[in-house]
């Protein structure tokens, strides 16, 4: 972990973050660290200590070495999705795909390698409050559903529909056959930009860009395995991937 800088960039907050990590020190420095950024930081040393502190005090969001004594990592991030939406963050030491593919495949947001930069670790997590409170400050999405498909009727621009799939734009909430789904915030904002361009092919970086807030640095892992995720909730046939290119929302 890269020392912090003198004065931590931004504004304070008042989210509430569940750090697991086994290494003492490291704990400790970004621990310290997010708290110098305004965040209110609780740590365990070990999966199931986390598991129980994340029952007790539902953070707002969740950094997960994969590496953990008792529960690894990625077990700990299945049991969390049994439980909650929450934004989880994973941090591998080695950033082996299969602990990428693995964690993300668990239920991750996103993942971080160790070492990470403290101005990149905290742009993470902030984007990532930013995904899990998101709500449209414009009916962006709602100004395509004329042609996206939208049966409602009487201008109703907050929803969308695509055959039995149904995107409620001010409520966030999606249904699939008239059954509500359980999108994480990350599912939830990549399929609105789907949804807000129906038929129109999104690269990858272009959806790490507005879904993650990434720059592109090659590494499109991340987008792929959402993708799967959202297909197994929606329909994997409302998908389409253009190859070479990327993905789009089916008419």
């Amino acid at each position: 972990m890269a020392s912090p800088p003198a004065t931590p960039g931004g504004s304070a907050t008042e989210a509430h973050l569940l750090l697991v990590e086994d290494d003492e020190v490291i704990r400790n420095t970004v621990r310290m660290l997010l708290e110098r950024y305004g965040f209110t930081v609780s740590a365990a040393a070990d999966g199931m200590s986390g598991l129980e502190m994340f029952r007790e005090r539902r953070p707002d969001l969740l950094l997960l070495d994969v590496m953990l004594p008792e529960l690894d990592g990625i077990g700990l991030c299945r049991r969390i999705r049994e439980l909650s939406l929450a934004p989880i963050l994973m941090m591998s030491a080695r950033g082996d795909a299969l602990d990428v593919v693995s964690g993300l495949e668990a239920g991750a947001d996103d993942y971080v390698v160790k070492p990470v930069e403290s101005a990149v670790l905290v742009a993470r997590i902030r984007s990532l409050l930013r995904r899990a409170s998101f709500t449209p400050a414009h009916s962006r999405a709602g100004a395509s559903s004329a042609g996206a498909g939208s049966g409602a009727g009487g201008g109703d621009t907050t929803t969308m529909t695509f055959g039995d799939l149904t995107i409620d734009t001010r409520g966030m909430e999606v249904h699939r056959a008239g059954q509500p789904l359980a999108l994480t915030p990350t599912e939830l904002r990549m399929l609105l930009e789907f949804a807000a361009s129906p038929g129109v092919v999104l690269e990858r970086r272009t959806l790490l860009s507005r879904v993650w807030d990434h720059a592109w640095h090659g590494d499109t892992r991340v987008v792929d395995l959402h993708v799967q995720r959202l297909r197994a909730k929606i329909g994997a046939e409302r998908i389409e991937t253009v190859r070479g290119f990327g993905y789009k929302l089916r008419r």
